[in-house]
């Protein structure tokens, strides 16, 4: 009895801790802790409720994800009358994009509280996003739209969402290079392949084509990231003639 009545405190503890921890991040009490649990649980714990569903925080990213792209979309509508579908849908995407959501994560240091087998430094940067979303998607269903809004405009639109800058900010220079390329009539290649060097992890290489000349090189351990790599090593080598582009 005494050993049951030592894990029930335990346990009593680690919830009273993650509520205050939570509660100074979101500024209100929750109502119910368990969506906010469930908003850091990774799925390699591999857990389950009793009706055999997985519990993690993959379905709460979801809504989150809707959350945030509803939320800033309303704003943008009401604070840009004269932003028509193309350039309220851009600005958008530079507030949700995934790099800007993993800076939030970052900030909030959420990852404290993600719950996982996996040790946390092996988790590439999108784990900061992912929480964040998720942690929105907990917040609509724990509050309601109300309170999700009022959490979203504190956390992200008041700190980060100016419109000036933003309208200046580069998502994607892989993007950005093509679009320049297709508007300039330019030939584009990116020569990517694995990289084979003496590194634990693969990397990937990869050259920047324009016109049949050598841009820029980059290397990273995705092919993603060392394109978008040599796509930004090329716009600062082309700025001048790019900036009229845009």
């Amino acid at each position: 009895m005494r050993i049951i009545r030592k894990i029930f405190n335990s346990r009593s503890r680690d919830d009273g801790d993650f509520l205050l921890e939570i509660q100074q991040i979101l500024g209100f009490k929750p109502k119910n802790i368990q969506y906010y649990k469930k908003a850091f649980t990774h799925r390699s714990v591999n857990e389950k409720n009793e009706d055999g569903l997985p519990i993690n925080y993959e379905r709460l990213e979801f809504l989150g994800d809707t959350m945030l792209s509803t939320i800033i979309s309303y704003y943008l509508f009401m604070e840009v009358p004269t932003g028509d579908e193309g350039y309220l849908t851009k600005m958008r995407s530079k507030v949700v994009s995934r790099e800007h959501l993993n800076e939030l994560g970052k900030d909030l240091n959420l990852i404290k509280f993600v719950k996982s087998k996996i040790p946390n430094e092996h988790f590439g940067d999108n784990i900061h996003g992912n929480v964040f979303e998720a942690l929105v998607g907990a917040i609509f269903l724990d509050q309601g739209y109300h309170y999700c809004e009022r959490f979203i405009r504190k956390r992200v639109i008041e700190p980060y969402v100016d419109i000036e800058s933003l309208e200046g900010k580069i998502i994607s220079y892989k993007s950005l290079i093509i679009e320049w390329c297709q508007k300039e009539k330019k030939e584009f290649l990116f020569d990517t392949y694995e990289d084979d060097g003496n590194d634990e992890l693969k990397h990937f290489a990869v050259k920047l084509y324009i016109n049949k000349k050598l841009i820029s090189k980059a290397r990273a351990t995705s092919k993603k990231k060392a394109e978008e790599s040599a796509s930004k090593r090329a716009y600062y080598a082309l700025q001048d003639k790019i900036d009229e582009f845009l």
